[in-house]
């Protein structure tokens, strides 16, 4: 039942969600920020990994341990995301994923800093003539490329095609851009001779555009997600866990325990939350330190929800 937190925001990103609560972007504050998440007390409860980004995974905590040391002391395994962001594919709306020039490198170096897994993104829009068949096969082949270099310097590759709800699409062409882009992963990743057994896989969940006119239901999301799952998805994978992609803290919950009451499937269905897991702790934060008892109490709620959610156990009642 235990997810991996998501904190590898980008310097620019993280500097949005700092803004939020009316804080400076400074390496000082997001230092004492994500300190403040590593240091909560009994997280390794609810949280077996969390995916950095590079400055966290060299970075001390103000007491002059490392944020490494941090998350090791409370049974967590550090993991780093790998990719380079995106760039326009083919001069179009379109993207594509960089970083693997010098991911050989790199990922020898963040391996003898203590980082066990990594993780690399790979962007899909649904939008007019679009995702193209081209670009899903680009940016799944940089995925096993990536997976595959990971693997061979001792390491586990989570990937990530995340199919956005940007957009006012239907949760149909949702389930279909989404079935597309595991379908042409899985082949890749075979092609290049990945072991999935040591891989994981994190995907969006199969919903609908966020400014679509209908929603799908919590039942719909959790049937046509499983339903894409189970028709693309090899069962020798390691494991399953999903990214929220912009949903509410609740609704991302909701989905996943709605999943997991389904019954049982060949891979663990857990979280690889960013935000959803971070949102109640960075408002109650705000960037004081007298706040941080009652940020890590919102943070830990969460994370002991969603915990319940990926074993099936969760209910609206848990949430007071």
């Amino acid at each position: 039942g235990k997810g991996i937190l998501a904190v590898d925001e980008s310097t620019n990103t993280c500097g949005k969600r700092l803004a939020s609560i009316g804080v400076e972007n400074t390496e000082e504050n997001r230092q004492a920020y994500r300190g403040m998440l590593f240091t909560t007390e009994g997280l390794g409860k609810y949280i077996s990994g969390a995916i950095l980004f590079e400055e966290t995974l060299f970075q001390d905590h103000a007491d002059g341990e490392s944020m490494v040391a941090k998350l090791e002391k409370q049974g967590i395994v550090p993991g780093i995301k790998v990719d380079k962001g995106i760039s326009p594919y083919n001069d179009s709306e379109e993207v594509i994923t960089g970083g693997l020039e010098d991911l050989n490198e790199r990922c020898a170096e963040y391996a003898a800093l203590g980082a066990k897994f990594t993780k690399w993104r790979a962007v899909i829009k649904i939008g007019n003539g679009i995702p193209t068949q081209e670009c899903i096969d680009a940016n799944m082949k940089a995925l096993a490329d990536y997976a595959k270099i990971v693997q061979n310097n001792s390491m586990v590759p989570m990937v990530e095609p995340e199919v956005l709800m940007d957009g006012d699409h239907s949760v149909q062409s949702c389930f279909e851009a989404t079935a597309k882009c595991l379908k042409t992963l899985f082949s890749m990743l075979n092609a290049n001779d990945v072991s999935l057994k040591g891989t994981i896989l994190k995907p969006n969940m199969v919903v609908s555009g966020t400014e679509a006119p209908m929603q799908a239901s919590v039942s719909e999301v959790a049937e046509l997600t499983l339903k894409v799952l189970k028709e693309n998805v090899p069962s020798d994978l390691a494991g399953i866990a999903f990214l929220s992609g912009g949903q509410s803290d609740l609704l991302a919950t909701e989905h996943l325990d709605a999943m997991n009451k389904l019954g049982k499937l060949p891979w663990p269905l857990s979280f690889s939350y960013g935000r959803a897991l971070q949102q109640a702790a960075l408002k109650s934060w705000l960037g004081q330190g007298e706040n941080t008892l009652s940020a890590q109490e919102a943070f830990s709620h969460r994370a002991k929800m969603n915990r319940l959610a990926a074993l099936g156990k969760w209910a609206e009642d848990l949430e007071g």
